[in-house]
């Protein structure tokens, strides 16, 4: 058995992100719209190359003010020329560096949003498979990105939350709303191995939901970022789960 551990970086200064690289196989890179910058993004596409960790962008709407979290309704051709641009923003920095962009994490409210609306999930896999047809969704597991990647033919993983709550439709429970985040180490531990070794995960109301894990989000902002990124990498290797990007990086 294998999984993927993916991290969100290049968000912000705070002497995490180059750490973290050396406990995930996946890191999904900032692109400048709802943080981050064109230095921050040479740093982490360095960091991942020298960790031999696979590289991703993690595209947004444009809303830096909210940390890309606002939802936003735009025309189809502006969030499709908008996702591309920072795909491509990346991957320039990465070829310039000797490295390559192979895979895609939509971010924040972009990525909630498409989550639950098919269209959306249209527009997003057209901008990357146009772009260029070997990259790799990210998309939250068993939701609307998973099912528009799969019609398109574009390959997709199915990613879990360590330390968030779930519905029992299988989407997130929305930030700031009780049961959002999980705070209580052993839970989100706990959570964890469930989804992955059983492929199910308890919702907010009790009732168990099948998700299928392909790859695992790990947050870097938190308190103890790190020392829980150990612990859960830690916990995945006793029980012989290997750790690797679920494709050839």
């Amino acid at each position: 058995m294998q999984i993927d551990l993916n991290a969100d970086l290049g968000e912000q200064d705070n002497g995490v992100d180059q750490a973290l690289l050396a406990l995930v196989s996946s890191v999904n890179i900032a692109c400048g719209w709802h943080a981050g910058s064109p230095l921050m993004m040479k740093k982490c596409v360095s960091w991942a190359i020298q960790q031999g960790v696979a590289i991703g962008a993690h595209p947004s709407f444009p809303d830096r003010d909210n940390f890309g979290r606002l939802e936003m309704t735009l025309p189809d051709d502006e969030i499709y020329s908008g996702v591309q641009y920072q795909i491509g923003a990346l991957m320039a920095i990465a070829q310039a560096q000797g490295g390559k962009v192979v895979h895609v994490k939509p971010h924040g409210a972009l990525y909630n949003m498409a989550a639950r609306d098919a269209r959306l999930s249209e527009v997003i896999v057209a901008a990357i498979s146009d772009l260029d047809p070997q990259l790799v969704l990210f998309g939250l597991a068993g939701s609307e990105m998973i099912a528009a990647a799969k019609r398109a033919g574009l390959s997709s993983v199915e990613e879990v939350f360590a330390d968030r709550g779930y519905c029992a439709d299988g989407s997130l429970v929305k930030r700031g709303t009780p049961g959002a985040l999980i705070e209580d180490e052993e839970q989100a531990l706990a959570q964890t191995l469930t989804m992955v070794r059983e492929g199910k995960v308890c919702a907010i109301d009790g009732r168990w939901v099948a998700v299928n894990a392909g790859t695992i989000c790990l947050h870097g902002d938190g308190a103890h970022a790190l020392a829980f990124a150990r612990r859960i990498r830690d916990q995945l290797t006793q029980q012989q789960v290997a750790i690797r990007a679920p494709y050839n990086a």
